[in-house]
């Protein structure tokens, strides 16, 4: 079993590194990107595993298919920059990876407290010796109603995190967590918009969430509201998030991902002009926290995306169909 390996962090060459040392699988690492240029380099492998930054599409599959490619993982959960379906009728099996919860789960509530507490203005402040606390006052978590959008394996997580605060929860599914009941009650989404001073979201980027936030659900939620995602970006209207915090209806934002972010994320652009103006434009909100979609990103995740991507083609290979492989 031969697999190519696109798109390698320095941080993910350990736990590559392990596979190297196996007689069952012969793994070459590259930094590259995948695309049409470089695909002669799979000449002979059995399977590729990517990232999240480049669109798998139809003519890359096609000539993945051309170069006797079969099974493709990605390090990621999200799975929406590959064609799925294509692959899977041109007899490419597809899997992602998963990872514990908590990380993300983590990094949604400290996006919270980060929000209201005013983090981004206090930070300025200090950098240039201004201690003052004008404008600085924030609330307490223990006063306020989080509402939580998706009760998967991440919302739950969250949900059992905030369940510490003392904040009132609610809680909105198409499927209902039994075990969530404890700490949330389950509402219409209205409901949930209504009620919340506090919103996050958990769901999967599919063609039913896409822009689930736009300018019509923020006019149903109070005055002041604080979004946070750290799920997928596409499920927020950017263009509506803009207006809604100029008019002042929106009172922050805590986003690790956000609409448009392909072409920017986890590069160096120091030395770059930002060419989205868009978020450009929305960074410079001083109650607006922006991260480089990184709520995922700990020693444990990386691991674990790692194992998935490589097991994940071991196992297709051996026609074991294990809990990642996608099935569409």
């Amino acid at each position: 079993m031969k697999i190519y390996v696109y798109s390698v962090r320095d941080d993910e060459k350990a736990y590559l590194e392990r596979y190297m040392c196996r007689d069952d699988v012969e793994i070459t690492l590259s930094p590259e990107e995948p695309t049409l240029e470089n695909a002669s380099s799979l000449a002979g492998f059995d399977g590729v595993s990517i990232l999240g930054q480049t669109k798998i599409d139809q003519p890359l599959l096609d000539e993945w298919k051309r170069q006797g490619i079969r099974y493709l993982s990605t390090r990621t959960i999200g799975y929406n920059h590959i064609d799925v379906a294509y692959a899977r009728s041109i007899g490419m099996r597809v899997c992602n990876a998963n990872y514990a919860p908590n990380g993300v789960a983590d990094f949604t509530v400290m996006m919270m407290l980060l929000v209201l507490r005013n983090y981004k203005p206090s930070l300025w402040r200090g950098q240039v010796y201004d201690f003052s606390l004008e404008g600085l006052q924030g609330r307490e978590m223990r006063s306020l109603t989080v509402g939580i959008i998706g009760t998967g394996r991440i919302g739950t997580a969250v949900i059992q995190n905030l369940s510490g605060f003392g904040c009132k929860m609610l809680a909105y599914d198409i499927r209902e967590n039994e075990a969530v009941k404890k700490w949330a009650a389950y509402v219409d989404l209205k409901t949930l918009y209504q009620e919340s001073d506090i919103i996050t979201l958990h769901m999967p980027l599919l063609e039913s969430t896409y822009h689930l936030i736009d300018r019509e659900a923020i006019h149903q939620m109070k005055d002041g509201v604080i979004l946070v995602n750290c799920a997928r970006g596409e499920l927020m209207n950017l263009d509506d998030l803009i207006d809604e915090l100029e008019s002042g209806k929106i009172g922050g934002l805590g986003l690790d991902t956000v609409e448009s972010e392909e072409g920017l994320i986890h590069l160096d652009l120091r030395t770059k002009i930002l060419n989205n103006r868009r978020i450009a434009y929305i960074r410079q909100f001083p109650n607006v926290v922006m991260t480089q979609h990184m709520a995922f990103y700990t020693r444990e995740a990386v691991e674990s995306m790692v194992r998935c991507g490589i097991e994940g083609i071991l196992g297709m290979a051996k026609n074991q169909r294990g809990q990642t492989e996608i099935d569409i």
